[in-house]
């Protein structure tokens, strides 16, 4: 079934001024503070970080990574200058920022960590790398996205394109990789295999997996929407309503976008009732804009707007 946006006077989808500009992002909240975290701006260096007292009107506040970390053009030599695809949690203390450094349209790429005890001090440390790929990978270690299962346990989904999304357990410790990666989802069927940015909650006894499929990128040219589906165990098989399982293409259209938001997708969903992502603002030259949204479950226990 197809959920389009609602309208922006609903009191479900959250009115957002000030500097709003984000892709790809994710969101926390530290305090009565909230903090949205997305990709850098192209050819300029860092992650972007956007700041809220109240959740409506956001400022930009100074990017992580302001100069690059030396040791990333050891793996990806022709790193783009921004960094992609932050994804911020809690756990054990800390915040913790997985991010994503590589090339558009490459899969020699990797996921680092930062964290920091508090956002606001602006103190992270550098965690260093989490995982990698190559050429000669049939997967892209980027877009990675922390979860913590009904044990307490951390654990990383990533991916993009090739053989789709992958997951693998964390080391609670060091929050680096300490198993084998399973794969999660994927669109064999589709020619360019256009599947990335999971997301992964936790609720009432199911793991629920949220993906972007298609194109992003493109401003209102792009056709990015956002696909689910579930399952009661965190390595799988997730199967979409209609029973179909995502390795072999399933996935439920939560989101396509309306005729101003365009191409919404790499979602984030906090504390399983709001969701963010991103959509191309067809007012605005195709802009890249943070939207943000209620999140509500239906009595089947299925993700609704």
């Amino acid at each position: 079934m197809l959920l389009m946006l609602v309208p922006i006077a609903s009191a479900d989808f959250w009115e957002v001024t000030g500097d709003t500009m984000l892709h790809d992002p994710s969101i926390t909240q530290e305090g009565n503070t909230w903090w949205a975290f997305g990709t850098g701006e192209v050819n300029q260096n860092g992650i972007r970080v956007l700041r809220s007292d109240d959740g409506s009107n956001w400022n930009a506040t100074p990017v992580i990574f302001p100069e690059p970390l030396s040791w990333w053009s050891r793996y990806v030599p022709n790193h783009e200058s921004n960094q992609w695809a932050p994804d911020v949690q809690y756990y054990n203390g800390r915040y913790w920022v997985y991010y994503s450094v590589s090339s558009f349209g490459s899969n020699n790429s990797l996921i680092g960590l930062t964290s920091t005890e508090s956002i606001n001090s602006g103190n992270w440390r550098d965690d260093g790398l989490v995982i990698r790929s190559t050429t000669s990978d049939n997967y892209n270690a980027i877009d990675g996205d922390l979860v913590i299962d009904e044990n307490g346990e951390p654990w990383l989904s990533f991916g993009s394109y090739w053989s789709g999304i992958k997951l693998t357990k964390l080391d609670s410790n060091t929050m680096k990789p300490t198993g084998q990666i399973h794969s999660i989802a994927a669109r064999p069927n589709v020619s360019d295999h256009a599947i990335e940015a999971p997301n992964i909650t936790y609720k009432d006894g199911y793991y629920y997996l949220f993906v972007s499929f298609d194109h992003c990128c493109q401003g209102v040219d792009s056709d990015y929407k956002i696909a689910y589906g579930r399952s009661e165990n965190i390595t799988g098989p997730y199967y979409d309503k209609n029973g179909i399982n995502m390795l072999n293409g399933g996935g439920t259209i939560l989101d396509a976008g309306n005729n101003r938001w365009i191409g919404p997708g790499h979602q984030d969903v906090y504390n399983n009732n709001i969701i963010v992502r991103h959509a191309y603002d067809a007012n605005n030259d195709g802009a890249p804009r943070l939207l943000i949204n209620d999140l509500y479950w239906d009595s089947n226990g299925w993700p609704r707007y």
